[in-house]
């Protein structure tokens, strides 16, 4: 833990010096460039993982840095996709951890705050992408003119799918619902598009919704379409989204898996099209313990892991058959999949195999890639040629997941047994007791949270109904808003005993029991979401 602490500072502590405000740090010439818009990315990225590392003073210092230098009204060209899963969900997850980092917060937090007002910001700039016939969205925007007139209608499927995370819960807390709907028309869309076997395509076109390349498989152009529907369907105790994913499941289980390998595969035939394992599929084993499909998932797992330990990390792409790299697809940039896989899967199992794949990798990042001016881009795994960029997700996913890996009681991994209570302008609202859900760039997001800005008055009743019982609130001499069915509804209630009566009639069990509630609407306490029947 304690290396993979100072591999973050030794790459962090050059980004600042050499290259911010660019967005990444190029480690071989120790300067900086632009590369997905103009934001000082890496800084975003990196955000979350300071607090992580328990670093307080310099995530404060960072809010100040971002709220004073980045601006979004600039003629930028950039990617819908990548500007979401790092910048907006950058943004959103610092947010929702300040309170934490000792920032003092705005009164009406979470469901205020200037980070949460930049993420809104940015998402707004994404949204002209989104006014397509298809619900689909292009996969590039201009941040000041909108959608390019000659912008090509051919994007790739994450790039239409990886969106409800961050959108859900942008919409949760700011009231407006436009960020949801969007993500939702666009992973139905998609849905509605997939093939009689039940396969997706690795690109489309946005307008025709005609297949333009119908490889299928778990990885590259595809992958996080399915992360973000388990995901979603986590964040938000969405069934729809489960069944979506569990029958893809299905079909990619039918089609494309072999010996514990997934192959790509043509999407109305199901016939194998390319051999091949991609680095970007290794997320797929924390995925299925997600699911709790553990023991496919580990099968899996340990053959990715194989090829780490043939090459000291995970070439682009692996040829299965002949056991060797794909020309032109021998790098390695120091991507955290195999080590996310391996952080969740550590947290089902405590094998410690998982242990042993966290120290090759910082063994083998270290030695291969570490240089004077930060962590380099491994062009050539097989003769560990570098190449000039350190890109952002290696501060924000490969470290974050590898000290997670080595850091049982860091705050993420909470049980439930420890959190807080705020108060929000729509009443008490338990945060930070666990269950965090990840964004494809590895940024937590409390899913309590999307319980406290946006309450339904009958919901709201049985908020406050269970935080009475919670805290064992004696009797008040307050009055309360009736129930939206009682009459004279919006007036302020003439019987003070009437709440009091409402209160006694429910069981008297703790919460902690995990009993029964008697209302449909999701609520997150203590780390467990209680619906009906559960």
């Amino acid at each position: 833990r304690e290396r993979v602490r100072a591999m973050f500072y030794h790459a962090y502590e050059h980004y600042l010096e050499s290259a911010f405000p660019y967005d990444e740090l190029r480690p071989l010439t120790c300067d900086g460039q632009d590369t997905w818009g103009s934001f000082s990315l890496t800084l975003i990225d990196a955000l979350d993982t300071l607090l992580i590392l328990g670093n307080v003073s310099e995530f404060q210092r960072v809010v100040g840095v971002l709220q004073e230098g980045v601006d979004f009204d600039i003629d930028v060209n950039a990617s819908v996709f990548e500007t979401n899963i790092r910048v907006v969900g950058g943004l959103l997850s610092a947010h929702l951890l300040s309170r934490k980092a000792g920032v003092e917060v705005e009164a009406g937090w979470p469901c205020s705050g200037p980070l949460l007002r930049m993420a809104e910001e940015a998402a707004r700039k994404l949204l002209p992408a989104f006014q397509t016939p298809t619900g689909m969205p292009y996969g590039t925007v201009n941040l000041l003119h909108g959608v390019n007139p000659g912008e090509t209608p051919v994007t790739c499927t994450a790039g239409i799918g990886t969106f409800i995370v961050e959108f859900a819960t942008l919409s949760h807390l700011t009231g407006d619902p436009v960020f949801e709907d969007v993500a939702r028309k666009a992973l139905k869309a998609l849905w509605k598009n997939r093939s009689d076997i039940g396969l997706v395509g690795n690109h489309i076109d946005v307008i025709t919704a005609k297949w333009v390349a119908q490889d299928a498989g778990i990885g590259a152009g595809v992958d996080s379409y399915f992360e973000y529907l388990v995901k979603g369907a986590i964040l938000l105790q969405d069934k729809e989204l489960m069944s979506m994913f569990l029958e893809y499941n299905k079909a990619i289980k039918n089609y494309t898996k072999f010996d514990d390998w997934y192959l790509w595969v043509q999407m109305y035939k199901g016939t194998v099209s390319m051999p091949v394992f991609q680095s970007l599929e290794a997320y797929w084993p924390g995925l299925q313990s997600l699911i709790g499909d553990v023991d496919n998932a580990m099968r899996t797992f340990l053959n990715y892991y194989t090829v780490w330990k043939q090459f000291g990390g995970l070439p682009e792409f692996y040829n299965i058959p002949q056991g060797y790299t794909v020309d032109k697809r021998e790098g390695y940039p120091l991507r955290p999949e195999l080590i996310e896989s391996a952080m969740y899967l550590y947290r089902a199992t405590r094998d410690p195999t998982l242990l042993e794949l966290g120290r090759d990798a910082v063994e083998s990042i270290e030695k291969i890639s570490k240089v004077d001016c930060g962590f380099a881009t491994i062009k050539d795994l097989r003769d560990h040629r570098l190449d000039n960029r350190m890109e952002s997700f290696f501060l924000a996913e490969t470290i974050k997941y590898l000290y997670l890996l080595f850091d049982p009681d860091n705050f993420i991994h909470n049980d439930g047994s420890d959190f807080d209570v705020v108060v929000t302008p729509y009443g008490e609202c338990v945060l930070n007791a666990g269950g965090y859900i990840f964004n494809t760039e590895a940024h937590p997001i409390d899913p309590a949270a999307l319980h406290c800005c946006r309450k339904r008055k009958e919901e709201q009743w049985e908020v406050e109904d269970l935080m009475r019982e919670f805290y064992s609130l004696k009797k008040t001499k307050k009055f309360t808003l009736r129930r939206p069915s009682d009459p004279g509804e919006g007036e302020s209630a003439k019987d003070p005993e009437d709440a009091e009566k409402r209160s006694s009639k429910k069981s008297s069990h703790s919460l902690l029991s995990c009993p029964s509630q008697s209302f449909n609407s999701k609520l997150a306490v203590l780390g467990q979401v209680f619906l009906d029947n559960t």
